[in-house]
């Protein structure tokens, strides 16, 4: 048999693709575990172990205030199901009762609190739970991998938009004291969709649906539904994919350099092969 059908026979080719499909896999595994890590690492720079404590308004001696506040949002309901032009302003007062008071809304209670509201942004205290650096589950956990909580306890600056007929923040900073937040970290959870839970509930889902705009002003947020105006989204979709996008532009960098890499190593074997093939 001759060397040549030797080498037509040889699965050097097949075992090469073979591995490089390996290491181009163990590869994508290891760097999504780095950067997860890493995010994790970042994360609780500025964040805490305990959440921090968010005043909720009292209610006592409030039922004056909170059937006016009751009545105000009832008649904006109203006019926007039955199809008519409708304002609701909503002041920084009124914002932390329906909070402290409606059902619907208990899920705040000690999450965030509204400090204050200009035409160009609004301040909310805020103590948000989130996933911590993942860990081997400890007896009695559920699963194999877990996180301990951790709490982002601070101050957002945030725009107010509309993005798909549901209202979320853009978020312009997010100040914890004593510490720094990576713009990173901003952008990634901008917009944030504060009223998502609601948007397939009848009541608040059903009008914040029909919202044609949704504005800040000096010390209130204005709620409009006008009659022949289409809702515009205040939120461009781009918007919403601009963190997503340098991630997974950062991955392809990443692979592509990785696969070069590769490359480089299985054409310096293929020419070592070839070499030692033709040597006497």
């Amino acid at each position: 048999m001759s060397d040549t059908k030797v080498h037509e026979k040889s699965p050097f080719a097949g075992c090469a693709i073979f591995i490089t499909a390996l290491l181009v896999m163990v590869f994508l595994i290891g760097f999504s575990v780095f950067v997860l890590f890493r995010q994790a690492n970042e994360i609780s720079k500025f964040t805490s172990a305990k959440p921090a404590k968010i005043e909720t308004d009292s209610l006592e001696n409030k039922e004056p205030e909170l059937n006016q506040l009751a009545e105000k949002i009832e008649a904006f309901r109203l006019g926007v199901e039955s199809e008519q032009s409708a304002t609701l302003d909503l002041s920084v007062a009124e914002i932390n009762l329906a909070i402290a008071a409606f059902e619907p809304l208990k899920d705040f209670r000690g999450m965030l609190r509204v400090a204050s509201i200009s035409p160009e942004v609004m301040a909310l205290d805020i103590s948000f739970e989130l996933n911590g650096k993942p860990r081997l589950a400890k007896e009695g956990e559920v699963g194999w991998i877990t996180s301990d909580s951790s709490y982002l306890n601070g101050t957002i600056l945030a725009g107010l938009g509309l993005q798909d007929g549901e209202l979320v923040l853009r978020l312009k900073d997010i100040q914890v004291p004593g510490k720094k937040v990576v713009p990173e970290f901003i952008s990634q959870m901008s917009p944030y969709r504060i009223a998502e839970r609601y948007i397939a509930k009848p009541g608040i889902g059903a009008v914040m649906a029909k919202l044609t705009a949704a504005k800040l002003q000096d010390g209130s947020i204005r709620f409009e539904k006008i009659i022949g105006q289409a809702p515009k989204d205040t939120v461009t979709n781009q918007q919403v994919d601009e963190g997503r996008k340098k991630l997974f532009t950062f991955l392809a960098i990443a692979v592509c350099v990785f696969l070069i890499f590769v490359a480089g190593v299985l054409c310096l074997a293929f020419y070592l092969k070839k070499r030692k093939g033709t040597e006497p």
